[in-house]
């Protein structure tokens, strides 16, 4: 059994001149990525990788869930790959990661969150929102075997206002 838990990044700023990669989380980002992480708490969240994009707003939000649930550092990883926005990459590197990674948590970007979720998962998901939690699980040994598979778990901040 595989589980994928997939974050989209928390409400950025558009406030700096600064590129899109360095772009930083807003307050509303920072608040969503508390409420979301601090209600996971009471959950079991097992997680063995943790891959980040290396965009500053997904790594800001991976710290925001990392201090909240208390996450090991040592299972944390930033990738330049997972900063984007198609998805094909994210297909490409969820289907190699190593097969004794059983629990993957992975925070990256729209449209490559919603397009993945949709494509994987069965449950349809307009959109899913910044700061949004998804979690996929699949009956298969290997990452690169992975098809359709069962959404368990949805979490977006509009459901905890």
């Amino acid at each position: 059994m595989k589980n994928l838990i997939l974050v989209r990044h928390a409400k950025s700023s558009w406030e700096f001149n600064v590129i899109d990669h360095e772009r930083p989380l807003n307050n509303r980002g920072i608040e969503d990525a508390n409420l979301v992480s601090k209600h996971l708490i009471k959950e079991y969240i097992k997680i063995d990788q943790l891959v980040c994009s290396d965009a500053k707003r997904a790594k800001d939000t991976a710290k925001i869930f990392l201090s909240n649930l208390k996450i090991n550092e040592n299972i944390v990883s930033y990738n330049y790959d997972l900063y984007d926005f198609a998805g094909y990459n994210l297909i490409d590197f969820i289907k190699s990661c190593h097969d004794g990674i059983d629990d993957l948590m992975i925070f990256g970007h729209n449209h490559a969150i919603t397009d993945f979720v949709n494509t994987y998962g069965d449950l349809l998901i307009d959109n899913v929102p910044t700061a949004g939690f998804v979690k996929i699980q699949f009956d298969v040994l290997h990452w690169n075997d992975i098809e359709q598979g069962k959404t368990v778990k949805t979490l977006f901040p509009r459901d905890l206002k």
